[in-house]
Order: structure tokens, then sequence, then C-alpha cells
């Protein structure tokens, strides 16, 4: 009987040296609780592409990102012209809980500018080598406001059939054309596959006028891509400079500034997320 007690005792010592360490290893509620805020206090980052491309040029960033715990979205860009896709982008943020970072590439700063405007979960908008209109402006008239893109000489126009029988028109890049207007600082076997599986945009989102431009009430973050052959450097700084936002130049970089210099583009995004604490 006596050993039978004295192997009960030191077991239910043991079991209590168990829970003692555990205890004192695992985290506390508190501390597991400030961490899901710490979580949960990170805003959203929407990512919107351009036309010629789709969501997977922010791969990079998307990568990036999701390591340094932001949650991240890069909806598909109809491409259809901004009376479709301002709406349509509009929606997707309506459907994010919380605070929002904006990011818009090419002819999907258009996008957000219209998109943002009256949304009040937008605290930041970012342009990477991207449009930034004013309202009333269109982009085909902005295009030709400096000289150095390549766009309109390389662009190839396809028919595609509109309800009620009409016709659109889709823009793409040639093979020939791709590279050096969109992506000359990427390696061809690369462009070679985004030329592929491009996606065109309608040739109405040029003449279609905006309506807003969010930048004026949302403050904005920018990238000057130096080597850009799409939207000329100096149309992007005229639009960043009027929307008084915070700009970077890379310097080299093409039209695909998220591509070529994905770490230097996350950045510059998380800069914005951090000034919406």
């Amino acid at each position: 009987m006596h050993r039978r007690l004295l192997f009960t005792r030191r077991r239910a010592l043991a079991t209590g040296s168990v829970v003692v360490a555990a205890a004192l290893l695992a985290p506390s509620g508190s501390a597991v609780a400030a961490d899901q805020t710490r979580q949960q206090a990170k805003p959203t980052v929407v990512l919107v592409h351009g036309g010629f491309a789709d969501a997977s040029g922010w791969n990079g960033v998307i990568k990036r990102l999701r390591r340094d715990g932001y949650p991240t979205l890069a909806p598909a860009n109809p491409l259809r012209g901004l009376p479709v896709d301002a709406p349509y982008i509009a929606s997707v943020l309506k459907s994010v809980k919380g605070p929002i970072v904006l990011v818009g590439h090419s002819y999907g700063g258009a996008v957000i500018t219209n998109a943002a405007a009256g949304n009040p979960n937008v605290k930041a908008l970012v342009y990477v080598a991207a449009f930034a209109p004013d309202q009333g402006e269109q982009l085909g008239v902005l295009l030709n406001k400096y000289p150095g893109s390549l766009i309109g000489e390389s662009v190839q126009g396809v028919p595609y059939p509109l309800p009620g029988g009409k016709t659109g028109i889709d823009l793409y890049l040639p093979p020939d054309k791709f590279r050096a207007a969109f992506a000359a600082d990427l390696p061809r076997s690369t462009t070679d596959l985004m030329q592929i599986t491009q996606r065109p945009f309608a040739q109405s989102a040029l003449t279609d006028t905006t309506t807003a431009a969010a930048w004026r009430t949302i403050p904005s973050w920018a990238i000057v891509a130096t080597a850009d052959k799409a939207i000329p450097p100096a149309l992007e700084r005229f639009f960043y400079q009027r929307a008084k936002s915070r700009t970077i130049e890379v310097k080299g970089a093409s039209h695909v500034p998220m591509m070529s210099h994905p770490g230097v583009t996350t950045t510059l995004i998380e800069q914005a997320a951090n000034a919406t604490d």
C-alpha cells in the first residue's frame, strides 16, 4: 500500500509539472488576442491590373505582401471601358471589410480613380506607372500630352461583337511590338508568354470620360517608371504632381515595375498601408 501511494504521488507531481510548464509556454489569451488584432488591423491591398495584362502580373508583389501579413486581392479587371470596369471594381471594393489600399497599374489607375470615389474604406491609392486622370479627361487625349509612347503606333485593332448588333474594337500588342512597348526590362522568354496570353482592352477606354477623381480626396502614392514606353514618364510625373502623390522613380524600369522591381513596388504599397494606421 505504501509503495502504491508513493507512486501515485510521484505521478501527480509529474503531471502537475507538465501542466505548469505548458501553462508557462503557452501564449496567454491576451497575447493571442493582441496578435489577432494586429493582423486584423492591416488593410486589405486590392491590386488592379491594366490592359494587355492580367492579374498574374502582380504575382511577385502578392508573394511579398502575403509574407508580410497583408490580406491581398487581385481581381480580374474586365477591360471593357470605364463605364463597365469602374463599377465592377467598385463592387469588389464593397465586398471587402475594413480599410483598403487600392493599387492600379497602367489603365488600372484610371479604373481605381473612378472606382474609389465615395468609398470611405479606401484609405490610400497607389499608382504604378499608371494613369491618374481628372474628372472630364480622356485617356487617349492624355496619352498625346507628352511624346514617348509606343502604344499608338504598336496596337492592332480586332473587331468584336457588342450587344444589339454593334461592333467594338479590342486592342492588342502584336509579337514584334509587345516587348519594346510594354516590358523591355524583362527576359524575352517572359515577354513572349505575356504577349501570347495578353488580355486586350476595349478601344473605347481611350475615349471614355472620367467621371470622378478619387485622388482629390484620398491620399496617394506613385511610381514613375523612367524607361516607360507605354505611358511617357513625363505624363506620369504630371499626374502625380497634380495629385500631390508621394512619388518615387524607378530608374530604367519599363511599363511593368511591379514585375521587374516587385520589392520596390511592395515597399511603396506597404508605406501607403502604414500611413493608414
